[in-house]
This record gives C-alpha cells, sequence and structure tokens, in this order.
C-alpha cells in the first residue's frame, strides 16, 4: 500500500510558524510544504480554475513523486450541476494535464442539494481520460444507493470516504481499486483537530479495506490553526507503523532543496 498523505490547500496564512518558518516568504510556500508532505489536494481549482501556465509552474516548483489531486471547477459540478460536461471537462484536463506526471486524482465535489442522478453522473466521468483517476464525493443521501455503488465500479471511479465530527458522512464502500479519503472536522482540542484514537480508526480501516498494492489518498481539509498540518504528520506516522509505505517526493529539483523529511522512506501512502 503506498499512501499520500496531505492537506487541501497549502495557502493559509495562519500555518505561518505550525509549517512556513517565519521569513520564508509566501510565493516559496509551496517549495516548503514539498519538503514535508509528498501530495497535496488543490482546492482553489474549485473556486477559479487556474490557467495552463499555473499547473506547469506548480510542475516545476515541486519535486519528482510530488502529486497534486485537483477539485473540479465549480463551474461543472456547482453551476452546470453535471449538466453538458463536456467542455468543463475538456477545459479542466487541458489545463491540468500540464502537471504532467504530478496530477493526481481528480475530485468531483457534488453540491448537498443534488440529488441523485446516476445517468447524468455516468455522462460525466464518461468525459474524463481512461488514465485519470475521478472520486467522487456526493453529499445527498440519495445517492447512497447500490445503483450509484454499480456505476462508480463499472467507471473504475473511488466513492471518496468523508468524515466530518469524526465520523464517517458517506457509506464505506470500495468502489475502485484505490482509495480517496478527506477529513474535514474533527471533535478534538483545539478545533477542528482529529484526536490520535479518530486517525487510527482510519488507518485501520483503509489497512482492512483496501491491498497492499493499492494507492491510497488522504487529505486534511481541517486547515484551521494548522491543525491540518499536525493531523496529517500524525497519520503517517501511524500508516508508518502500520508497514505502510508513505510516499514522499524525491528532493534536490524543483525547490525542494533539503533532506529533511523528504529522505524518508516507509510503507504507507
Amino acid at each position: 500500500m503506498t499512501v499520500f498523505v496531505g492537506t487541501s490547500g497549502w495557502q493559509y496564512r495562519d500555518w505561518r510558524g505550525v509549517l512556513y518558518p517565519e521569513g520564508v516568504p509566501q510565493r516559496r510556500w509551496l517549495e516548503e510544504y514539498a519538503r514535508r508532505f509528498g501530495a497535496v489536494e488543490n482546492n482553489n481549482a474549485f473556486y477559479r480554475l487556474p490557467g495552463r501556465d499555473t499547473f506547469a509552474e506548480w510542475r516545476r516548483r515541486t519535486p519528482d513523486g510530488f502529486v497534486m489531486a485537483v477539485k473540479a471547477s465549480r463551474y461543472l459540478t456547482h453551476i452546470k450541476r453535471l449538466k453538458e460536461p463536456e467542455e468543463p471537462v475538456a477545459r479542466l484536463m487541458g489545463r491540468a494535464e500540464a502537471l504532467g506526471e504530478r496530477l493526481g486524482p481528480v475530485l468531483l465535489q457534488l453540491p448537498p442539494t443534488l440529488r441523485a442522478d446516476p445517468a447524468l453522473l455516468d455522462a460525466v466521468l464518461a468525459c474524463f481520460p481512461p488514465e485519470v483517476r475521478v472520486a467522487v464525493e456526493p453529499r445527498h443521501v440519495s445517492w447512497w444507493t447500490e445503483e450509484t455503488a454499480a456505476l462508480l465500479r463499472a467507471r473504475g471511479a473511488a466513492l471518496c470516504w468523508a468524515d466530518r465530527g469524526s465520523r464517517p458522512v458517506a457509506p464505506l464502500w470500495r468502489t475502485a481499486d484505490w482509495a480517496y479519503l478527506r477529513l474535514h472536522e474533527g471533535r478534538a482540542r483545539p478545533h477542528p483537530s482529529y484526536g490520535r484514537r479518530a486517525l487510527m480508526t482510519w488507518a485501520e480501516r483503509l489497512i482492512d479495506t483496501w491491498p497492499d498494492e493499492a494507492d491510497v489518498y488522504v487529505f486534511f481539509n481541517n486547515d484551521p490553526g494548522g491543525a491540518a498540518v499536525r493531523n496529517a504528520e500524525t497519520f503517517v506516522g501511524l500508516m508508518e507503523r502500520r508497514g505502510r509505505m508513505i510516499k514522499v517526493p524525491e528532493v534536490g529539483r524543483a525547490g525542494a532543496e533539503t533532506a529533511g523529511q523528504a529522505g524518508r522512506h516507509s510503507s504507507y501512502e
């Protein structure tokens, strides 16, 4: 099992002193982030899809082995509400593919008011290139049917496991040969941190559900106060102690100048 652990975004001012040392300018935060974690989930793409040149620049600034998951634009999921997906998906992929080998899964987070429409979702998934992994995070209870599960399995798309309040908010279905987990808000202090027991429970669920050869992506979205950073580092340690390989980028290029933690290799992600 190879585990990719990171946070949902990296440009948070209150992470200075938690992840980013004083004196490191914001324009260097991605390089600093990539010294500590092997993956990041790009949430900004949801609000405003960056240009191809920006994705190419992120590729240049990150080291070999680093992975960037991309949250699909809200234009596709929240404005079009999955209708007429051909152009939005083509535009997304035409830009994000500039990440090259850094491109990780694409996340489709559906609006909480979008009721189940498997045919509509199937048409969206059909627009993605077959080599692109897609994770789907439905948020209306009407999606929790065998029809939805069968559709995701047929397309090789992962049902995004999600947590809020240290509890699953979706069925724990395995619909692909890889996994995607988002942790939004824990119950420990300081809020919105996750406690060690909650993180151990999620680690055990992943290990029990997916085989050793699976890729597993885990992103912490509880960013206030640097909780995501601390929880992600704890989760890395938990998975390492269970013999899973943690995906750590190679160092020596694209701004990851020091070995530090990036020289670490174990069995995670």
